[in-house]
């Protein structure tokens, strides 16, 4: 296989979407309550978003966590007093995670803290150039998702 120069445009876009991504996070650790980390908040986003009650196998897959990387994190938000992890009355077997009052309040307060970033995000760019975006990503996405690499 040949060697890519550093100026291909396939190595470049992949660079600018882990450096997004890193940007992203990064301002988005500004913004979060102490004792609170991005992957914690993504949790909790999901959670806000879907719903309590998600099993830890259903937050894994929808934020493509592995289930170890997934368990030390529930496990920290559930010391914290952010989320509660109980059995599942359908499945014993299964756990399923709930949002508690305290980490509903340090969500909102993240989300407050976000906010302002985002509103800067929105005076940079236009809702047309995210969407002229979409096109590429969401195939580069399928693309990905539908391809088995072992």
């Amino acid at each position: 296989m040949a060697v890519q120069p550093l100026d291909h445009p396939i190595l470049q876009t992949f660079a600018m979407i882990r450096r997004i991504e890193e940007g992203v996070r990064e301002q988005i650790a500004e913004c979060l309550p102490d004792g609170l980390t991005v992957p914690q908040y993504e949790v909790m986003r999901l959670l806000d978003l879907k719903g309590d009650g998600l099993t830890p196998a259903d937050i894994a897959q929808s934020l493509h966590a592995t289930k170890s990387g997934l368990t030390s994190t529930l496990q920290r938000l559930e010391a914290g007093g952010f989320v509660r992890v109980e059995p599942c009355p359908e499945d014993g077997r299964k756990k399923r995670i709930w949002i508690t009052p305290a980490g509903k309040d340090a969500y909102i307060e993240a989300l407050g803290a976000i906010r302002p970033k985002m509103g800067k995000l929105r005076e940079a760019f236009t809702p047309e150039e995210f969407r002229d975006a979409l096109p590429f990503l969401k195939a580069l996405q399928t693309w990905f998702a539908e391809r088995d690499w072992a």
